[in-house]
């Protein structure tokens, strides 16, 4: 498993590159947010460990340029911040994980094994979705509908995918939140909403036959009305 390590603060990169090399990792690093964003984009990463406060460019906006970017490498967020609008503010940016400072070198290494065993398994699932005439190719990061090419943000992306995969059944917002924005506490914002609005408007208004629906009280449907 071949990690980067974004960290302005020498001492504390080199020790947990250390650590990391004698767990049997593979370890770049970078002391900055630019050279940590052109390290992600060109190289090829299992896992990304992203301090928030990094000079150049901080954290949560070099995971908000890779995501921006169509790359869905897993990112661990390293943060003295620690509160749950600090944890929520990460995981909104694009972050998939998110560790307090200071923390045990034991909970990084198993939060990193979770992330390789949740790479492992997207990899494993069908890279090819249909439902009625939308169509998601997940290997090439494309949307279409009737031959029409839909384009989505990452966030959105992730959403539209989560539902083809549950195509015809009702989808909880503790699903979605779980899922799609891996919050397991229910942040009481609207961002579900205002994602399945973007989403609906970009693959339903064209189209005379509606595919995702509100299922009142419960969640969401995607999927023909029968």
């Amino acid at each position: 498993m071949r990690v980067l390590v974004v960290e302005d603060d020498r001492e504390a990169a080199a020790h947990l590159a250390r650590g990391l090399r004698e767990s049997g990792y593979e370890v770049d690093l970078a002391a900055d947010g630019s050279d940590g964003l052109t390290c992600a984009v060109s190289g090829e990463h299992d896992v990304l460990v992203v301090d928030r406060m990094l000079p150049g460019l901080d954290g949560l906006s070099l995971i908000s340029a890779l995501r921006a970017a169509g790359r869905a490498t897993p990112v661990l967020i390293l943060s003295a911040l620690g509160e749950v609008d600090d944890r929520v503010t990460g995981l909104k940016a694009g972050g998939d994980d998110y560790l307090a400072k200071p923390y045990a070198f034991s909970e990084l290494l198993a939060r990193l094994e979770a992330l390789q065993r949740r790479g492992r398994a997207d990899q494993a699932v069908d890279d090819h979705l249909e439902v009625a005439d939308l169509v998601l190719d997940r290997a090439r990061h494309r949307v279409t509908r009737a031959g029409q090419a839909i384009h989505l943000q990452p966030r959105e992306f992730r959403l539209l995918e989560y539902l083809m995969r549950h195509a015809g059944h009702v989808v909880t917002r503790t699903m979605l939140l779980e899922h799609v924005w891996d919050y397991h506490f229910d942040p009481q914002t609207n961002v579900i909403d205002v994602h399945v609005s973007r989403l609906r408007a970009k693959m339903d208004r064209d189209f005379s036959q509606p595919l995702l629906h509100t299922v009142r009280g419960a969640g969401y449907r995607l999927g023909p009305i029968e």
